[in-house]
């Protein structure tokens, strides 16, 4: 089997974390071998050439003929501008989220890459979680929820706000499992440490009647990241962080009355990190649809500014 040469382009955080996850499954079953790395900045680009044993460039115009596909952890507000050209190049894209800054640029990217027929994955890594698999054949037309996903300032991803940067998580979430946009949007959202919105909260209101109530911080001082699902015959209360999920359930033995039972799903933790990494060498190589698709990181990023067209204006920090 040709190896699938795989270069990852931004060597910050989340870049590095990319570069391992592409070594780690150097050399494996998958048939996917790290070939390169691209950052702007010397020392960082040096430090991915030294760590990982492989060539860096400057700039992401050095991976053409090098690399099959290429891992975009760039910040937002670059993603159109590093993406586009490696699609041209025909080179297959898994970027971070979200898709783009705005729909414009999410909308292009979508486009160019269905136009050069290339596979092009977003970076919605809860989709990945092992405790969401778990509880996804589980839910059926959820009338409610709850989601709550908070921590302390990351240093990084400050070029978007907080719904973007945090919230859209949970948005695709409950989007993919109630299975539309929302009708209706209500937010409020404040600036803390940024000149962006660090701490918000959404109501959306869905057509088929479901509601969710939606909080992300990145100002918080203890992480949490907590789903509430509630249908018509149970709850389920997933822990993210702890890949844990308790469902209560509405039973009723014959001949007696209706109670609440409490099932714990067990299930293997799993690297999500590396499962998605798995899964788009598996899209590269089977040329089908991601996983995450361009067009769902869009609905997810629609939604999400939505969410903060929706926010009264609130003074930034003095």
């Amino acid at each position: 089997m040709k190896p699938l040469r795989i270069a990852v382009v931004g060597a910050g955080y989340m870049g590095r974390l990319h570069l391992s996850k592409a070594a780690e499954l150097s050399g494996g079953p998958t048939g996917l071998e790290l070939v390169g790395a691209v950052d702007i900045d010397p020392e960082r680009r040096a430090s991915a050439a030294r760590d990982f044993d492989v060539p860096a460039f400057d700039d992401a115009a050095g991976l053409e003929g090098l690399a099959d596909a290429a891992i975009v952890a760039v910040p937002t507000v670059c993603h159109q501008e590093i993406a586009a050209p490696l699609l041209r190049a025909g080179l297959d894209i898994l970027v971070e989220k979200p898709l783009a800054a705005d729909l414009e640029e999410a909308e292009g990217l979508l486009e160019l890459a269905r136009a050069q027929g290339r596979v092009l994955q977003v970076g919605h890594l809860e989709r990945f979680n092992p405790a969401i698999q778990a509880v996804a054949d589980h839910t059926e037309r959820p009338l409610f929820v709850e989601a709550h996903r908070l921590g302390p300032f990351p240093e990084r991803a400050t070029d978007v706000d907080v719904v973007r940067d945090l919230m859209i998580h949970d948005l695709d979430l409950i989007q993919r499992l109630v299975g539309e946009e929302p009708e209706r949007v209500e937010a409020v959202g404040v600036p803390v440490l940024t000149d962006k919105v660090d701490i918000a909260n959404a109501r959306v209101v869905f057509p088929g009647g479901c509601v969710a109530n939606v909080t992300a911080s990145r100002v918080s001082p203890t992480p949490m990241r907590k789903l509430r699902f509630f249908q018509h015959d149970g709850y389920f209360s997933i822990d993210l962080l702890d890949h844990a999920v308790v469902i209560f359930r509405r039973t009723t033995p014959p001949g007696e009355a209706p109670r609440i039972e409490m099932e714990k799903l067990e299930f293997d933790p799993d690297d999500a990190l590396l499962a998605q990494l798995r899964s788009f060498a598996a899209a590269v190589r089977g040329r089908e649809d991601p996983v995450v698709s361009a067009r769902d990181a869009l609905s997810a990023l629609r939604t999400a500014l939505r969410v903060v067209d929706a926010m009264p204006e609130v003074p930034g920090p003095a």
